[in-house]
């Protein structure tokens, strides 16, 4: 696949983020991750999703209260498609009431507005109130968890399955640090306004005051979430995710000892990934960085660039060696429509690839007329 040339602006452009390299010897250390004493655990960028550290982010673990992650993203989207209202009055059930573990501390037969059972819910870890708002929702919590698996599903938690509302154990119930770390990034991602919650230290009802068991939000005001949970068979995790500047990453340990250990650990993850670390934007979603050659259509060039923000992460310290080089197909066919996969954009650090995301067309580029159609014809058949 040949190389595209870029355009003098762009040239300009990346030969800022490209530089001659400098001496190797003058290259920022970047240590191995820290040691992290718990069964699994995954760190990760935030904007890029790049992994900067992890132990068996795959396996699948019992994921304890770190399930009301995905309860309460449920109910988040349920009130963004407007079938549910943050005021609307929830009937607590005799079975929600009697849910064992963790409590909200709600009453039979009072009605919670649903506000307060996501407090409950994201401050607390209430069960009852878990409950409450998963049959509220679907009528019944297995219902609900197969709204849980659909969403699931659809974020790409391929190591995930759950059964209940509130992570209490169950023989088919696990997730993974990776893919707690992707809904993670999902509940930040689509529903900031909500997310503040998980930063809230206490929540008060009924009279009682309870605690966030996040002991971070006490210890480092750049933490802002996410969730806790402890059972005997997942042992102490946690979800963490902390801002500093305009770099975000989220941690996940799994199977620590005590909740000490899940602060600690989780921390160390966390000031690891900043310290040695940075994120940029490099590019913006829509705008133009390259063009490809179009067959057959009303005009013969199309624009390429990205779909999304693009965010690299690179070591500290290294940006100006980072390398930019552009991929294009062969000509496109007309139609084109805006979105089709026409190339791809790899930046490199050192001669290794740090990321790559597909180059996608910007505009649409109907079929020309019949001229144009023979005329392109014969120049592919000559090409050959």
């Amino acid at each position: 696949m040949p190389f595209l040339r870029f355009p003098f602006s762009l040239l300009l452009m990346l030969s800022l983020l490209a530089p001659v390299p400098a001496p190797a010897a003058n290259q920022p250390f970047i240590p191995a991750a820290p040691t992290v004493a718990a069964s699994s655990y995954i760190l990760t960028d935030f904007n890029s999703g790049k992994v900067l550290a992890e132990k068996d982010p795959d396996k699948h673990v019992a994921p304890a209260s770190l399930t009301k992650i995905m309860t309460v993203y449920v109910v988040f989207r349920e009130l963004k498609a407007g079938h549910l209202s943050l005021d609307e009055k929830v009937t607590i059930s005799q079975n929600a009431w009697e849910t064992s573990g963790s409590k909200m501390f709600v009453e039979v037969n009072k009605q919670v507005p649903v506000e307060d059972l996501l407090k409950g819910v994201i401050i607390q870890s209430g069960n009852d109130a878990s409950v409450a708002l998963a049959e509220h929702i679907a009528g019944s919590e297995q219902t609900f968890a197969a709204m849980m698996n659909e969403q699931a599903a659809r974020l790409g938690m391929y190591n995930s399955h759950f059964e209940n509302s509130m992570g209490l154990p169950s023989a088919n119930h696990y997730s993974s640090a990776r893919d707690l770390a992707i809904l993670a990034r999902a509940v930040i991602l689509e529903f900031p306004d909500y997310y503040r919650w998980d930063s809230q230290k206490e929540f008060t009802y009924n009279g009682i005051t309870q605690q966030n068991r996040n002991q971070l939000l006490w210890r480092d005001p750049s933490v802002d979430g996410v969730k806790t949970g402890f059972t005997d068979e997942a042992g102490y995790c946690m979800v963490a995710s902390a801002k500093r500047e305009d770099m975000r990453l989220i941690s996940v340990v799994m199977g620590t000892a005590s909740p000490n250990a899940r602060a600690n650990e989780s921390q160390s993850l966390l000031n690891f990934g900043f310290r040695f670390y940075e994120t940029h934007r490099l590019y913006e979603a829509q705008k133009p960085l390259a063009e490809a050659r179009v067959r057959k259509g009303a005009v013969s060039k199309v624009a390429a660039g990205l779909a999304e923000d693009f965010y690299v992460t690179a070591p500290r310290k290294q940006f100006n060696e980072l390398k930019a080089e552009t991929q294009i197909g062969q000509p496109m066919i007309a139609p084109v429509n805006p979105g089709d996969v026409i190339g791809q954009l790899t930046i490199s650090l050192g001669g290794e690839t740090m990321a790559s995301t597909p180059l996608v067309a910007l505009d649409a580029v109907p079929e020309g007329g019949l001229l144009r159609r023979l005329y392109d014809a014969a120049l592919g058949f000559l090409e050959k």
